[in-house]
């Protein structure tokens, strides 16, 4: 029946169809049977709602499916502790011990006055309250104090305060004038100072000026300010003064001749005009306890080496026989920044960074003449010209190059276009202009004696240039730039950059490294950061040979004048190799 019945009310439409049921035979529907056990309604509700309640939140989750109770949203977090964060919590589930804090939109001024009001007088206006009118706190101290807080104290209240702390003063006042007074004091110099002091001008009081010196006080007054100034005129002008003497290391100042340890060798020329490159070292000079800034060769024969310290010495030494240290002059009380000889080699200059330029004797070491103006002389010249011996330049830290006259000891000149400390000075041109480099990353041209800067040099992509050197035959400059390249500037009219020749490779950007040419100009060499000496061809600018020279800076780099394939070479290790 139940099968007929099914038939008979879920297959009705079918009857209808074309076919009748005389012409196909009658087919029969049974439905779907379910294994699970019958649940009522009322049941099948209530399993549900546990299971709402008893779904755990994923809290790195940004969007729920349906809406969570409090008990679910504050449930503590289930699962396994994590292995990297403090109490078991990731630190990316918060930002502060008891869990994400949130800045509120409140002012930090108007924070302030609150907290401390709060901790003052107890009470404090409560943010969520409209317009500020809730209070927290002692409700009783609120209304005696009329809703005070601690930055909006009335005019009555401030004039009392400042009444009672000026009341305090004074009779703090007193009573150490009282305490002073019964004992027996021995220093007049503190009865002098505690009557000036008596009324002090931080009591408050502006009318009224402080009590007339005494004739002890005024007299120590006046004792004080004239030597204060004798030490500003004096030291206005002068660097640090240091006892200057000097050594002689060798074993006697002449020879059986007569002939001074400063003459050079009667057969010392070039044998031929072609240079080469060094292959081995073959001397070391270790004198110096600190690095070695600056060696210069003796001009035109070489045979003695002349080296500037760190340890604020200078040392001359025999190249040409014994190999020793000749003489130290000691004279500077700071690192020695640069050195120069004169033309003839019977004198030198010293530059140091105690802010002297001395001027000294080669062969019997004696100081003949200090400069200084009170800042530091970054490098030292002399005219090249043997009629201008006599003038010294010096480009100086404070951005200026000072011309002195050694006859006279005066200041005959100063140019002062550059925008930053002078690094290097190099005559051209015959010696009618010079050429001037500064940490304003720009090179300047000067005619000598005119402080008018006749071409400027300057452009976005430059870089500081701390070292400069003259090509052997006067129409090239190179310059060591700190983005580790040398450049090649023309000395002729328009002293244009020949984008030709660019020498790279070395590493020398943060240091002054010296470059330098070979005699006949076929070679430009320099030292870098890392200890090297390179050595490039000057017509092709490829890299023709490096040696590994110094542990350290490789700061300076000298090719000898007659020995065609010997350069000397120092560094901020301290020792002066021969190559």
């Amino acid at each position: 029946m139940d099968l007929l019945k099914a038939y008979n009310t879920g297959d009705d439409h079918r009857m209808s169809d074309t076919s009748s049921p005389e012409s196909s035979p009658p087919r029969l529907t049974i439905a779907p049977k379910s294994s699970a056990p019958k649940v009522d309604d009322t049941m099948l509700s209530l399993t549900v709602a546990n299971k709402t309640l008893t779904k755990p939140l994923d809290p790195t989750q940004h969007v729920v499916g349906f809406n969570p109770t409090y008990d679910q949203l504050w449930a503590p977090i289930q699962g396994p502790a994590h292995p990297y964060a403090k109490d078991g919590i990731a630190q990316g589930m918060r930002n502060h011990k008891l869990g994400f804090v949130e800045n509120a939109n409140i002012d930090t001024f108007v924070f302030d006055e609150q907290y401390n009001t709060f901790y003052k007088y107890g009470y404090a206006a409560d943010p969520s309250g409209s317009a500020g009118c809730n209070y927290v706190g002692d409700l009783d101290k609120l209304k005696e104090t009329d809703a005070l807080s601690v930055y909006n104290i009335p005019q009555h209240e401030q004039k009392r305060r400042k009444l009672e702390k000026r009341q305090e003063a004074l009779e703090r006042d007193a009573e150490d004038l009282d305490n002073v007074d019964n004992q027996e004091v021995e220093n007049p110099a503190s009865d002098a100072w505690l009557a000036m002091n008596r009324k002090s001008p931080w009591v408050g009081r502006k009318e009224g000026l402080q009590g007339e010196l005494s004739e002890e006080q005024r007299k120590y007054a006046e004792e004080y300010a004239k030597k204060k100034g004798e030490e500003r005129d004096g030291n206005k002008d002068k660097g640090e003064v240091i006892a200057e003497k000097s050594t002689f290391h060798g074993k006697e100042d002449k020879d059986y001749q007569g002939r001074s340890w400063i003459a050079p060798p009667k057969d010392a020329k070039a044998s031929n005009d072609h240079c080469y490159i060094p292959k081995r070292l073959v001397h070391t000079w270790s004198g110096h306890t600190k690095g070695v800034s600056a060696i210069r060769f003796f001009p035109k024969h070489g045979h003695l080496l002349l080296s500037a310290g760190m340890d604020s010495k200078v040392k001359i030494w025999d190249v040409y026989n014994s190999g020793k240290c000749m003489r130290t002059y000691m004279g500077h009380s700071k690192a020695v920044r640069d050195i120069s000889f004169c033309n003839d080699g019977s004198k030198f200059l010293t530059a140091g960074y105690d802010k002297n330029i001395k001027y000294w004797d080669t062969e019997t070491g004696q100081v003949i003449s200090t400069f200084s103006t009170g800042k530091v002389p970054y490098v030292v010249k002399l005219n090249p010209d043997d009629d201008k011996q006599n003038i010294l330049l010096a480009g100086m830290s404070d951005k200026k190059i000072v011309q002195w006259d050694m006859n006279s000891g005066q200041i005959t000149q100063e140019y002062d276009q550059h925008l930053g400390a002078v690094n290097t000075i190099t005559f051209v041109d015959n010696n009618r202009r010079f050429v001037t480099s500064s940490d304003d990353k720009s090179l300047r041209v000067w005619e000598f004696g005119i402080p008018v800067v006749i071409k400027y040099i300057s452009e976005p992509h430059m870089h500081s240039m701390p070292a400069i050197s003259l090509h052997p035959n006067g129409n090239w400059l190179a310059a060591q730039s700190l983005d580790n390249q040398i450049l090649i500037y023309s000395t002729r009219e328009r002293f244009q950059l020949n984008k030709k020749k660019r020498f790279a490779g070395h590493i020398v950007a943060g240091y002054a490294c010296q470059v330098n040419f070979s005699p006949d100009g076929r070679f430009v060499m320099s030292g870098d950061g890392e200890g090297k000496c390179w050595f490039w061809d000057w017509k092709s600018s490829k890299v023709f040979k490096t040696l590994k020279c110094h542990e350290g800076v490789c700061i300076g780099a000298e090719w000898h004048p007659l020995e065609q394939s010997k350069v000397a070479t120092c560094g901020w290790d301290g020792l002066i190799k021969y190559w």
